[in-house]
């Protein structure tokens, strides 16, 4: 059915548990998984950083972070026998819902499964939501794949975490 898949990353438990939801659908049909990371420059930037110091530091530090990110989730997958490529953007002051729209059509992908915080009101009010945006303006079905808030794991002495 799908024989690429766009899997946003952020580092986020979230964005680990669509790349677990996107695994299973690539193994099904056998696509290929697209990673993509999006570094939203102005959270890595205090706007006091001289020039230089930006261009030499700061910014090769995040776009490092970001293929490492990348690079990391990419040979978990590979081991796992999928085909996997990454890509990574620099928003450029865009909303990083619609570089992963644009990201989709430009790299052909037929779903993109992306995880979402699940924030509500206040919170949601002030942060906005990128996985609703791109709901709205993707090019393709979008899978969004919320952590459950029923699901709690305990530790018991001489075994591993249990669902609760």
């Amino acid at each position: 059915m799908y024989s690429r898949i766009l899997v946003p990353l952020d580092g986020s438990p979230t964005a680990d548990l669509a790349l677990h939801h996107a695994a299973v659908l690539a193994r099904l049909n056998g696509a290929t998984i697209v990673l993509l990371h999006v570094i939203e420059e102005m959270k890595h930037s205090n706007g006091f950083e001289r020039p230089r110091i930006y261009i030499e530091e700061v910014r090769p530090g995040f776009l490092a972070a970001g293929q490492k990110l990348l690079d990391e989730a990419a040979l978990r997958l590979r081991q796992g026998g999928l085909v996997v490529e990454t890509a990574l953007l620099e928003s450029n002051g865009e909303r990083v819902s619609v570089l992963i729209a644009q990201q989709a059509l430009t790299t052909q992908c037929e779903l993109v499964v992306l995880g979402t915080h699940g924030r509500r009101g206040v919170d949601r009010l002030l942060m906005g939501s990128d996985a609703e945006q791109l709901a709205r303006i993707a090019p393709v079905p979008v899978m969004l794949v919320r952590q459950s808030q029923s699901v709690i794991v305990t530790a018991t002495p001489g075994q591993g975490g249990t669902p609760a």
